[in-house]
This record gives C-alpha cells, structure tokens and sequence, in this order.
C-alpha cells in the first residue's frame, strides 16, 4: 500500500469566522480562498498567505459535523511553527498591533 501525507491544514474552531478573517486580511496579510456561505455571516472560510492555508470554523458549524466539540471551549494548548523568511520584519510589523505572548527567542530545536 502506498500511503503518502500531502499536506496539513488546520481547521480553527472561532465565534465569529467574519471578525477572524479581518484580522487574517488586515493584520497578516491572508487571502481568503472559499468561505461557506458566499456572503454574509460566515460559518467557515479557507485563507492562504504564501504557502501557509488555515480554516475557520464556528463552533455551530463545526458542532454539528462533530458532535464532541458543541460544547467544548475554543482554544487549545498548541502552538504552529510557520517556515519563513522575514521573522524580525513581520515582528516589528506586528508588535504594536497584536498581544505578543512569546517574545522572539532560539527554541530548543535551534529555530527562531
């Protein structure tokens, strides 16, 4: 058997897909691809920037295909380690617009 892993890409339980795809666009330079509806309030959305695509889902939405997560809290204990170039530049950009909760640092791993 054959069995290859072509790519990853996380799906996001938020309140509000609308609200989290402004910050993606204005703040971080995100594209949205396809968003469920088309217009309007959405219930889940697919953004890309570069190499890097991300979903977002409601807690309605994504409840009703899973029914474990209706009543579970969004958030989580993980992080995502994102390969790029321009680490120093996107965190000047960023720092007085968004709560930086670690600052940049060598990790175990040597990545920065």
């Amino acid at each position: 058997m054959d069995i290859t892993l072509k790519k990853l890409t996380p799906n996001l339980m938020v309140e509000d897909v609308n609200r989290t795809i402004e910050f993606y666009r204005e703040t971080l330079g995100f594209e949205v691809l396809v968003t469920v509806p088309e217009q309007g309030r959405f219930d889940w959305a697919m953004l890309k920037r570069d190499g890097v695509e991300i979903m977002f889902q409601t807690r309605a939405s994504l409840g009703n295909e899973i029914a474990l997560l209706r009543q579970k809290e969004i958030g989580g204990t993980l992080t995502f380690y994102t390969d790029m170039q321009g680490i120093d530049e996107l965190h000047t950009a960023l720092k007085d617009k968004v709560n930086i909760v670690q600052e940049l640092h060598t990790a175990c791993n040597g990545a920065r």
